[in-house]
Formats: structure tokens, sequence, C-alpha cells
């Protein structure tokens, strides 16, 4: 039995995490569940209230039995992991901070493929849990039915591939039958659920090179990630509303997002409008579950074409160098005088507001800033004697640049991407509060904000709402940006 101790337990780590974070939560449900302009309870706010104080006590006392079992034993007893089971009950009320750490906690020796299956069950039971509340709806979609029923069919079979998982992959040991799993997976990730995608090449990835020392780097990488619990959670939130965003197209219809219905006209949130309605009597909560498409598409697009052409620019600069190099960088210097925001606002005022002119716009300003990151990875890794090996061996300087370096130049940009789109969500959502983004009619977060802010003193929801959407898909790009750079830091090892 291997000694451990409060800093090096992932359990202890994760049940504290959990309990905090549910104790917040717990406060503003409890704070919600009291309309204090007509002096009444809100019973079913009240009601979820209750469950999540009664998950984050028994959590409590569990976090305290974990610390007394590894300050006594060195280890977490076997009657403590037990109670992880009980814990796996707050699935229930969509706790998904305890929930992950009740997972981690049945099971003692954890690898990142059982996180990963983890992360792929609860992703398939949040999206069919937000997609049922449209049962509640006058009326739903007419793919509304096979859809969820194919949608439980998928998370059954997660959930069977996470117990085959739990006792199949062992180490860098993995049954060979779990190649035929691999491949449902993959399969299964046209619903949107990245991590099942993730699982599914992981596994096909270890049995290929099972026991290949090679690949130790890359597996150092994913047990750094999974077992770094902010960035799992950002990764599980914009995994969950890209799969939601896809699922949506069936089960959601679109039209309660976008037609008005004035016999709904601002109406409290209910079982049937669980954020309420707008002035125009339109669902609250289809038009941000839509909304999230457009923010993801122009965030993660218009931070995707700068990295390209950027990292392009970036390399041939740094590889080359002297008039190459003066030439490109004194352009791009130029480019990067102007003010990003300004120059978007530039571009959309003489091309016209719409989700092309917008992507553009966001795209152009943010070239130069990844130009300079991936030339400054090039000139260090120019240096390199693999390098100049491949010129020894006449290699031409575009396979030189594309395969020997920036292969090797990817990580600084890989973290750099994921906290940029942050910042084009924000910058979409802005612009489309100033009118100069996204039409108008489509549903995108920055819009129902603009809308919202009409109402703050009579109907605060409509813009309390898609301004929590808009921080809590930033912060989850942020957690996942600082989980890949203590990943891919190899001075964090």
């Amino acid at each position: 039995m291997i000694k451990t101790n409060l800093k090096t337990s992932q359990e202890y780590s994760k049940a504290f995490f959990a309990w905090v974070v549910s104790l917040a939560l717990s406060v503003i449900l409890l704070l919600s569940s009291y309309d204090f302009s007509a002096n009444a309870v809100k019973p079913y706010v009240f009601l979820a209230f209750s469950a999540y104080a009664l998950f984050t006590i028994t959590q409590f006392f569990l976090t305290l039995k974990i610390r007394r079992d590894i300050l006594r034993h060195g280890d977490i007893a076997r009657s403590t992991r037990s109670l992880g089971y009980v814990q796996l009950l707050s699935i229930l009320t969509g706790n998904l901070f305890i929930v992950t750490s009740a997972f981690h906690l049945v099971k003692r020796q954890k690898n990142p493929e059982y996180t990963l299956a983890v992360y792929t069950l609860l992703t398939g039971i949040f999206v069919i849990a937000v997609s049922a509340l449209n049962l509640f709806k006058p009326y739903v979609s007419d793919t509304f039915l096979p859809s969820m029923f194919s949608l439980v069919i998928i998370t059954i079979f997660h959930f069977i591939a996470l117990l085959l998982v739990a006792k199949y992959v062992q180490g860098n040991k993995v049954a060979p039958f779990m190649i035929w799993i691999a491949c449902l997976l993959i399969l299964t990730s046209i619903t949107g659920n990245i991590f099942a995608l993730l699982l599914g090449l992981n596994l096909l990835f270890k049995i290929r090179n099972n026991g290949n020392p090679a690949t130790a780097k890359w597996e150092s990488i994913w047990e750094k990630l999974t077992q770094n619990t902010t960035a799992m959670i950002g990764l599980f939130f914009i995994i969950f509303l890209f799969s939601i965003s896809v699922c949506s197209l069936l089960t959601f219809d679109y039209a309660m997002a976008t037609e008005n219905n004035y016999g709904a006209i601002l109406l409290h949130p209910s079982l049937a409008y669980p954020l309420g309605t707008d002035n125009f009597g339109r669902c609250l909560f289809s038009r941000i579950v839509f909304g999230a498409r457009t923010s993801l598409i122009v965030g993660i697009v218009s931070t995707a074409i700068p990295v390209v052409i950027g990292g392009i620019l970036g390399a041939v600069s740094g590889y080359y160098g002297r008039h190459t190099d003066n030439i490109i960088m004194r352009f791009l210097d130029i480019l990067y005088a102007v003010p990003g925001i300004l120059l978007a606002i530039a571009i959309i005022a003489a091309f016209g507001a719409n989700t092309v002119n917008l992507i553009v716009a966001l795209s152009v300003g943010a070239i130069p800033t990844y130009a300079r990151t991936m030339r400054a990875n090039v000139l260090l890794v120019s240096t390199f004697e693999y390098v100049d090996a491949a010129r020894a061996f006449g290699s031409r300087d575009s396979a030189i640049i594309f395969k020997h370096i920036v292969p090797n130049s990817l990580a600084p940009m890989i973290v750099k991407s994921t906290l940029t789109i942050g910042a084009a969500v924000i910058s979409t959502s802005s612009l489309s509060f100033l009118g100069l983004g996204v039409e108008p009619h489509i549903p995108e977060w920055g819009n129902i904000l603009k809308l919202g802010s009409t109402y703050l003193e009579t109907h605060s929801y409509m813009a309390i709402y898609p301004g929590l959407a808009i921080i809590a898909l930033v912060l989850s790009f942020n957690f996942l940006g600082d989980g890949l750079r203590d990943a891919l830091d190899p001075k964090l090892g």
C-alpha cells in the first residue's frame, strides 16, 4: 500500500473543492428561493436548495473522513470510498462537482482514460437532462422523441464503456477487445460529445503503442490535464455546450427561440419556460441554447483563422530571418498598432453587420499576436540539433519548417488559442450588444443581453442568464488554457 498525504491526495483535493463550491451554490439557491418583493418562498427553488444542501453537508463530513484516514493511515479506508457511491446520487441534482469527486473516490487506481470515460458519461446525462426540459413546453420538435431515445441508448453505452475502462484499462495495459469499444466511442461523438472522441482515440493510441516508451510524453500530458480539476470542469462546460448545440438541431424547436408569441410575453421562469420569456414571448432558455452555437462558432473560427495565418507568417519569418523577417514583421507591426476592437468596428461598419464579417473582423486583428508567438518559438527551435541534421540530409526548407519546426512549436500556440477564444466570445457579445455583430434576428448571447438590459429593473433575469452564460464560457476557456499550460510546460513536470 502506497502512503499518501493531504498535499498529494487527489481524492482529498477534489472532495474539498467539491464541498466548497457546492456550499457557495447552496447559498445562492437559498437566496434565490425567497421572493423579497412578494415575501414568498419559491417552492421549486427551495427544493433544489434542500437537495444541494443535503449533499453539501454529506460532502463536508466525507471530506473530513478522507482527511482523517490519510492523516492516520496514509490511505483512504475502503468504507470511506464506499460512501462515494452515495454521493453519486447527487447527479439527480446536477451537482457536477460532487459527482466528479465521487467518481474519483470510488476508484483507487485512476488513469486518464477513466477520467475521460467519467466526463463522457456526465456529458451525455447533462445533455439528456437539459433537452428533457422541452417536455413541459406547449409543443416540441418533430424529431424530439426519436432523438431522445437515441441519446439514451448512447448514454447507456457510455456507462458500459466506463465500467469496461475501469476494469480492463490498467496503466499501459489495455484488453485487445477494447479496440471495438474505442471505435464505437468515436462513432458516438457524432452527438458532439468530444469526450467520447478523445476517449476512443486515447484507447486506440494506447492499444497500438502498448508499452512504447516514446509515447510516455503524451501520456504524461494527458495525465496532468485530467488531474487538473478546474481544467477538466472548464473542458466539460465547453464540450457540454458544443454537444447541446449539436443535439439541439433535433431536440429543440427553433421557432421557440425566434418566433413571436404574444400570449407568453415577459413570463417569469417556470417549467414550460425554465428561464422565462422575453418581450416578444420567445423562450429565453431556447434562445440561450441556440446562442451557444453562434458564440462557439464565432469564437473558435475567429481564433483558428489567425492561428493558421499568423502561424505560417511567424514560421516563415522566424526561419528565414533577415529581409523576409523585416518585411513580414514590419507589416504586422502596422496591423498591430491598430486596436483590435477598433479595427473590428471599422471592418463591420464598412462591409455590414453579419456573422461572416464579424469572424473576419475579429480574425484580422489577432494575426500579429500569433505571428509573434510562432516567430519566437521558431527562433528557438531552429537552433536544435535535429533541425541541423535535417538540413544536412538535404531536406527542403518547407519540409524542415512544417515537419520538424512547427510541430515542436505548437504548445504555446495551443495554450494561447484557448485563452483567445474566451476573448473572442467577449468581443462577439460586445459587438452584438452594440448592434455591430451578429444579425439581430439570430439568437446570440450579445443580442439577448442587449434586449434584456432594457428590462433590468422589472425582469432582470433577461440580462442575468445570458450574462452568466458568457462568464461561464469565458472562465471555462481560461481554466482550460491554464491547465494546458501546466500540462505542456516541461518545467512543471
